[in-house]
């Protein structure tokens, strides 16, 4: 079964995206700080799809900024929020629809698992 990280502070978000990965049989793990990726990490190692709440919170960490460059990634970001934007293969700007964003993963994923 493939592992999505849904990194968020907004909860609202984290938990929709979850839920409807979930509904695809993808296991989408929720968390909000760096600390809380490091240890699903540990755990379980690196997923295949992260989705990315661009904070620059989020963002300024170093564990999240080396997961971004090591697994695709869909960022969420604010047109309002003016943060620097790692390079990803997927920036999707608020307001978005959470089925925008499960295409995304799930292209990502077709994508890994057809190589």
């Amino acid at each position: 079964m493939p592992v999505v990280f849904v990194i968020a502070l907004d909860w609202t978000m984290r938990s929709a995206v979850r839920a409807e990965l979930r509904e695809i049989r993808v296991e989408a793990l929720g968390m909000d700080s760096a600390g809380d990726t490091g240890r699903a990490i540990a755990s379980s190692g690196l997923p295949n799809v992260v989705v990315l709440e661009a904070t620059a919170e989020l963002l300024g960490e170093p564990r999240i900024r080396n997961l971004v460059q090591r697994v695709p990634t869909v960022l969420i970001a604010s047109c309002t929020l003016r943060v620097t934007l790692p390079e990803a293969p997927a920036i999707l700007y608020r307001p978005v629809r959470v089925a925008e964003i499960v295409a995304r993963v799930s292209e990502f994923l077709a994508h890994d698992y057809a190589a």
